[in-house]
């Protein structure tokens, strides 16, 4: 069966406005600064659960989304987070790194990078969908994540350079107005 040159036409246009409504619905629906972060559950590689739950009202948090382990831009980004920590952890705030990469493979990565700082893992893809760097091809885009103490997002940077990513966040970091860490008593001495 033949189809008329009108009826071709009207499924190109169909295929054009799905592909439109696509692309729209991912930018209408992106989360941004102002925005409540999406609540989440994951298992770090130090053998402990994260959620976004514990850290309200106590500390703000970073989650910097990488789309696999063992690859050479997300190797050079964990080395940027773990060989400049200092950097970070002079911040009133918790860090992580985030894949979709099971727990034993970023186990294995965190070891093989040094990482001082949890990796969490989800599996399931769900915090990777409700945070939107889930990109169409199944992993993660290289997205790092700013939420408050009150739970809100306070930056969405999408220009992540993995060789200063540590450098990046805490420039950020004190973009921001994250308060500097309280020095312990033996830090003092």
């Amino acid at each position: 069966m033949q189809q008329t040159n009108g009826e071709i036409l009207m499924k190109i246009f169909n295929s054009t406005v799905v592909v439109f409504l696509m692309a729209f619905s991912s930018i209408v629906l992106s989360l941004e600064a102002g925005d409540m972060a999406p609540d989440f559950s994951l298992q770090g590689t130090d053998g402990k659960t994260y959620s976004l739950e514990q850290f309200k009202g106590k500390q703000a948090i970073v989650v910097a989304w990488y789309p696999k382990a063992f690859t050479s831009g997300c190797t050079i980004e964990c080395k940027s987070l773990a060989e400049n920590g200092h950097l970070l952890k002079a911040f009133d705030m918790s860090y992580f790194m985030a894949s979709v990469d099971p727990l034993e493979k970023n186990v294995a990565f965190a070891e093989s990078t040094k990482a001082d700082f949890p990796l969490l893992s989800d599996p399931t893809k769900a915090t990777a969908k409700a945070y939107d760097v889930l990109a169409l091809y199944g992993l993660p885009k290289r997205h790092t994540i700013y939420i408050s103490k009150q739970g809100k997002i306070l930056k969405v940077d999408r220009s992540i350079n993995a060789a200063t990513s540590a450098q990046d966040i805490a420039k950020n970091l004190q973009e921001l107005g994250i308060p500097l860490a309280e020095s312990t008593p033996s830090e003092k001495s």
